[in-house]
This record gives C-alpha cells, structure tokens and sequence, in this order.
C-alpha cells in the first residue's frame, strides 16, 4: 500500500452474500431445501442461490467456480473455489429453538453441540451433507445479534 497517512475506510454494510462449496449439488440443494425450507431464487448444474433473510446463501458445485465467468450483459466473476468444512449460523427467533430441535430430529439431522451463551443466546450445531457446520442461533449470540 501506498505510503500516506492511514485514513480509515468507508463503512460497511451487511453481507449480501456467502458461498459454500459441496461435492454433489442435487445432495446440498435436497437438504437446504428439503430440511432447511430455503426456496432457490436461481440455479443450474453449477449453483445454486438461496435468499435467507436479506442475504443470499450461494451453494457451489466445488471445482466449478475455479475458472472466470464471463457473464452475458458483460463482465465477468473472477475465479473462487473452497475447501474443507465450513461453519455458518442461521438466525431464528429464542421461541423458535426447540421447535428446530424437533425438525432436525424429525429429518435424522443430529444435534453435534449445544450452547448456552452468557448474552442469553442459544446455538444449535449440526452438519449438512458436506461436513459443513451449520448453526440455528437465537438473539444474544453477539453484541450486535
């Protein structure tokens, strides 16, 4: 970086978007969607793309994401790719933590941990298909959820 004063950049928003990596698509997309409820706003043989409150879950098929894609009213996405399991946590209202309890239960997706944070806030952890960590967190998890 240049060498000038150190100025503080402009601020951030929210994420828009967060990308997993999954070895079989048809697999992640039938457990996001058949386990989790999450609707595809799009979707192809490559990804697909999820809306989960203002943010956009993208799902990828790993190893097709590591090429530029050039995209059809111009630009192009520049290459990305990951490995390894992840972790992602899903907000949910504090009334609605035992309720996913007895959904993930009811579709055989296993409880891996439990916590109970000092703020108040409970989390609930468990896989997807690809190893992933997901997690169903209610209020008071972060001083700013």
């Amino acid at each position: 970086m240049g060498g000038g004063a150190s100025k503080a950049p402009p601020p951030l928003g929210r994420v828009v978007e967060a990308g997993l990596y999954v070895d079989d698509l048809p697999r992640a997309t039938a457990f996001y969607e058949g386990v989790l409820g999450l609707k595809p706003m799009l979707s192809d043989a490559r990804f697909a793309a999820y809306p989960v409150g203002d943010t956009v879950l993208l799902l990828f098929k790993r190893g097709t994401a590591d090429e530029a894609i050039a995209l059809p009213f111009g630009g192009a996405i520049p290459p990305h790719d990951g490995a390894g399991r992840l972790h992602f946590a899903f907000a949910v209202a504090a009334d609605d933590i035992e309720p996913w309890r007895a959904h993930l239960a009811a579709h055989g997706v296993a409880i891996e941990g439990e916590v109970h944070w000092p703020r108040g806030a409970t989390s609930l952890y468990f896989r997807d298909p690809d190893g992933n960590l997901a997690e169903i967190a209610s209020p008071g998890l972060w001083a700013n959820y």
